[in-house]
């Protein structure tokens, strides 16, 4: 009776299954993002109707790129930390490094790519576009270039 009870009792998989999910969640969050962006100001532009403008810090991971992308707005960029290349719709890519500037026009379809395999690239961005608009208009995701 013994043997006939224990093949009937159904099996318990819930701690086996906590445990995978929680060594899957600990490997995607160690994945590395592309890019992390952090905005830093966002306000209205006296004496400009409808404009705004906006400061972000963004960090390109290494190997990583925007994707390509536009702006509602006219972008400066310097360059904190590392080097990287500025692909503008039109223009012939130009590399950057760590105390350059950049401008970007309104709209332009642009790619920033981090040109390190190791480093980061830290920019310090500033924007003044249409109030209202969204920040980034994707066309092409973040990913990490080979």
């Amino acid at each position: 009776m013994h043997k006939e009870a224990a093949m009937r009792r159904p099996l318990n998989f819930r701690p086996v299954g906590i445990s995978l999910g929680m060594i899957g969640t600990q490997v995607l969050s160690a994945q590395q993002t592309p890019l992390k962006v952090a905005l830093l100001l966002q306000t209205d532009v006296v004496g400009m109707e409808g404009k705004e403008v906006v400061v972000q810090f963004s960090e390109f991971a290494p190997r990583a790129t925007s994707g390509k992308h536009s702006h509602p707005g006219h972008e400066v960029a310097y360059v904190l930390e590392g080097s990287g290349t500025r692909d503008i719709e039109g223009m012939p890519p130009v590399t950057a490094r760590a105390g350059d500037v950049f401008y970007i026009p309104s709209r332009k379809v642009h790619e920033t790519k981090n040109a390190s395999t190791t480093d980061p690239l830290k920019l310090l961005v500033f924007r003044i576009h249409e109030k209202g608009q969204p920040i980034t208009v994707r066309i092409e995701d973040l990913y990490f270039w080979k």
